[in-house]
């Protein structure tokens, strides 16, 4: 397959890259086909970084795809929020000028002194005193013992549960009083101070980052002490079939609005990640089996479809058959999906729009798969696989 992931090469902007009918047609495939828009993602990251007012620091656990992350910075991102050793060895050796922080709000020891001595990596998230405590023993080398590092220290302020569709209210965050008197504790030994917080993923209520905002202001003001940075996380949303979310100006407008309770001098950060990739990658499957409205297909939620499972996302769909040419449209119907592997958790309820003459061969392209697909992918039942091509067509939703 000349243009998947083995040996391919093509620049980002090439207007040779086939459309995705073009490779189904061409290869025909019996397995899962990942299909990857740089432009797309490179045009997504160019508008939030000219939007946003701050820096823009992409959460590389939404895709770790190494195309994706250059397509970023094609597009201007010069930040990467990272959460492991392996993300960020990753984006080091690939974008050596790089600026990545070290996010996650608990992490190993080792893993804190590898970033920190091996990929100069000074930027580190915690929220409890244990934490501040590791991420200060484990970041002054021995030669060094009694010269304080340049570190880049930010609370992980909690935040009550909120509407969000996924929502991470629940595992990290200190609260308020508690974030105020890790702000004191932190600030004799941060060269940068900052307060970092998450409304939730797939957010579409623009007042959340507000209402966050409005508490940081207050936990700051607590804490009295200078603050230099506040880090509005991510849960910028996407369009799905079944969600409209409002635009990017709106959440914009909304953080503006909420800074303005900030002291002054204060940077604002962000760490999308969907908002960023989502339109950037599309799955086509094929249907194995029909049996009524359910159609089984080679690929599930143990492969690129996790989000189509237990949260239930529904994916715009439309359906790929070779030779149907200019054929009147047919009626459409909704099905239900049953993945490859012998489990019956295996399903994904949609229900996704297709034609209603579905069968057995008929490939499916599922849209909005640059988030969180391939990069939550198992092999379990030996299923998992997927190629994975570059291609020209727009996103089957458009970006707001």
């Amino acid at each position: 397959m000349a243009h998947f992931r083995h040996g391919f090469t093509r620049p980002l902007a090439d207007p040779a890259l086939p459309t995705v009918d073009a490779v189904i047609a061409s290869e025909r495939p019996s397995e899962p086909v990942l299909c990857l828009r740089p432009a797309v993602i490179a045009d997504a990251a160019r508008r939030f970084v000219a939007a946003f007012p701050g820096d823009v620091l992409y959460a590389v656990k939404c895709n770790p795809e190494p195309r994706v992350l250059r397509a970023l910075w094609t597009g201007g991102i010069r930040h990467f929020d990272c959460a492991s050793p392996a993300e960020v060895r990753l984006v080091r050796r690939l974008l050596p000028r790089a600026e990545i922080h070290f996010m996650h709000p608990v992490k190993a020891r080792p893993a804190i002194a590898e970033a920190f001595a091996r990929w100069a990596v000074t930027d580190f998230a915690f929220d409890s005193a244990d934490e501040l405590a590791k991420i200060r023993q484990e970041t002054v080398p021995v030669e060094l013992v009694g010269t304080p590092p340049a570190l880049g220290l930010f609370v992980r302020l909690a935040l009550p549960k909120g509407s969000a569709v996924l929502d991470l209210s629940g595992k990290f965050g200190a609260p308020p009083a508690e974030a105020a008197r890790l702000l004191r504790a932190a600030r004799p030994h941060a060269a940068r101070l900052g307060l970092t917080f998450h409304v939730g993923s797939q957010c579409l209520d623009p007042a959340a980052y507000a209402r966050a905002l409005a508490l940081a202001a207050e936990v700051i003001a607590a804490a009295a002490v200078a603050v230099d940075i506040v880090d509005v996380g991510g849960g910028f949303p996407v369009s799905y079939a079944d969600m409209t979310p409002p635009p990017l100006a709106a959440f914009v407008a909304a953080i503006e609005r909420g800074a303005a309770a900030l002291p002054a001098g204060v940077r604002l950060w962000a760490e999308p990640g969907r908002a960023l990739v989502a339109g950037g990658g599309s799955l086509v499957i094929q249907v194995l089996l029909r049996r009524d409205d359910a159609l089984y297909v080679n690929d599930g939620v143990y492969g690129n479809l996790s989000d189509a499972g237990a949260l239930g996302f529904r994916f715009p769909a439309r359906r790929i058959r070779l030779g149907e040419g200019g054929e009147p449209a047919p009626l459409a119907r909704d099905f239900a999906l049953f993945g490859p592997t012998c489990d019956s958790a295996d399903r994904m309820k949609g229900p996704f729009r297709l034609p209603a003459d579905m069968r057995e061969g008929d490939w499916i392209e599922l849209g909005q798969l640059g988030a969180y697909g391939a990069c939550l992918a198992s092999r379990f039942n030996g299923f998992g696989a997927a190629e994975l091509v570059e291609v020209s067509d727009p996103p089957l939703l458009p970006s707001r």
